[in-house]
């Protein structure tokens, strides 16, 4: 029997949940891309692998707790896309600013550095096309 459709939370609550459930998602990904490159592994496939782990924490936690959303093929799909593009933007981000702040200021702030600003720049996205998109609340 399907359930009647939940009340859409509050943009603070899902914004404040979206952080959240970022802020775990970025451990994974920062974890898994600084072991990748320590066991010799690129910057960029590094970067993709731990991004792919990371989104896939943050999917599996905001499609039910932050959007309260109930399994949908459609949903799904759209999310992939939405995913492949911010795995763009970001790996793109990270890589085309790595470089320049390798040089500048060394293998561990270019790894900081860019990964903050590569995961600034996709969640501001992810999270605006799912609100407005995906998870549309009416």
């Amino acid at each position: 029997m399907t359930q009647p459709p939940t009340e859409p939370l509050p943009l603070r609550t899902q914004l404040t949940r979206f952080i959240i459930t970022g802020g775990l998602s970025a451990v994974v990904d920062y974890g898994l891309l600084v072991l990748g490159m320590a066991l010799g592994l690129g910057h960029s496939p590094a970067k993709a692998l731990s991004w792919v782990a990371g989104t896939v924490t943050a999917y599996a936690i905001n499609s039910r707790w932050t959007f309260k959303a109930e399994p949908s093929t459609k949903r799904l799909a759209a999310v992939a896309a939405l995913y492949l593009a911010t795995f763009v933007l970001q790996v793109g981000t990270f890589s085309l600013i790595y470089d320049p702040l390798d040089a500048a200021w060394g293998r561990a702030a270019a790894q900081f550095v860019g990964f903050v600003i590569a995961q600034g720049v996709a969640t501001t996205v992810n999270f605006i096309v799912q609100r407005t998109v995906i998870f549309k609340t009416a």
